[in-house]
């Protein structure tokens, strides 16, 4: 893209700007649109489990109700409670909806289709994915109301808890691709299983894991069970309880992106990401991307199935499961991934 804006006689500098504003619109606009359909097909998923209709009314099969739902948010007036700090009310939905976006930067869709190739992806995921938790505790603050700052310490509790064990989790990760780049985790899965399934997810020392990643995928993005953030009977609507209009809508687009993600680093680090699941040649005629897709809604159908029929944990059930359960569970198998690499692939004396 850089070297097609110069062959138009721009300078290097204006050639790459140009080309990183018209990847960043690639990524970040689909998104969005993917943000609305996923609302959709989550709440058809809902409905079907319940033996319901769900969305039908809104255009053909329903398909527009969430673009109407967005027109309403969008037209509503944005109320900012007398009490409030206005400053931080305002930016705090504007902080979780950009550290969502960011995230994607580094997210190979397939083979040299990503907007930014880094060597330390991983590391990068990690620490802008952290910084969500801020967006969560201004909000709470910020609105100057009970409900909200009790959520808002419950949520920041929770988002720390668990990115600890998915900390953990991927190293063993990093440790059997021996890079922290995306793009050569998913290469390294080539055959990886088997020697014919493109998947981590196939090793006896992985599998586990990516329970752990998933699960903890879902505490992280405060989705049922773990959404103790809300908890209805509790705390009405959690930190966003003052919150409406588009200020309102950011929250949940920020929160569905983050879902996005998870399922897309679901995909990307354990079950092959934009390969396909078996190392058979014809099967690559097929784009990378839509595998990547595939398995990416196969994860969200996942998380759906869960919100849907498994119950909200207790507090301190919530807690005991990151500390007690998953954060030791992690941290063993990162030594028995450690040892078992250094046995077979390094050597026992190394």
């Amino acid at each position: 893209m850089t070297a097609f804006f110069q062959t138009w006689g721009a300078s290097y500098e204006w050639a790459w700007f140009w080309s990183m504003v018209i990847g960043i619109l690639v990524i970040a606009l689909p998104l969005m649109l993917a943000v609305a359909m996923i609302i959709y097909a989550e709440r058809k998923i809902w409905a079907a489990m319940a033996l319901r209709r769900g969305p039908n009314v809104v255009g053909p099969w329903g398909v527009l109700q969430s673009f109407a739902d967005g027109l309403k948010v969008f037209l509503k007036e944005t109320i900012v409670p007398s009490a409030a700090n206005k400053g931080l009310f305002l930016l705090a939905p504007i902080i979780s909806f950009t550290v969502a976006l960011i995230v994607w930067a580094v997210i190979p869709f397939q083979a040299g289709v990503v907007l930014a190739d880094v060597n330390v992806g991983l590391l990068y995921i990690l620490a802008a994915s952290s910084l969500g938790v801020y967006g969560v505790i201004v909000a709470g603050w910020a609105s100057n109301s009970k409900y909200p700052f009790f959520s808002a310490l419950r949520a920041a509790a929770q988002m720390v808890s668990y990115e600890v064990s998915i900390g953990f989790v991927l190293i063993t990760v990093v440790l059997y691709a021996n890079t922290f780049n995306l793009t050569d985790i998913v290469l390294q899965q080539k055959g990886f299983g088997l020697g014919i399934v493109n998947a981590y997810g196939f090793n006896l020392l992985l599998f586990p894991m990516w329970v752990v990643f998933l699960i903890s995928s879902m505490a992280e993005t405060f989705r049922t069970p773990f959404d103790l953030t809300e908890a209805e009977s509790e705390l009405v609507a959690g930190f966003q309880t003052e919150y409406s209009s588009m200020s309102f809508a950011l929250f949940w687009l920020g929160e569905y992106g983050n879902v996005l993600l998870m399922c897309a680093l679901n995909a990307i680090l354990f079950w092959g990401g934009w390969l396909p699941p078996i190392d058979w040649a014809p099967l690559y005629a097929i784009p990378g991307i839509i595998w990547l897709f595939a398995k990416m809604l196969f994860f969200f159908f996942v998380f759906g199935w869960v919100r849907a029929t498994v119950p909200r944990y207790r507090y301190d059930q919530l807690m005991r499961l990151g500390w007690k359960i998953f954060l030791p569970l992690s941290l063993v198998f990162v030594f028995l991934v450690s040892g078992w690499l250094m046995l077979t692939r390094y050597g026992a004396g190394a």
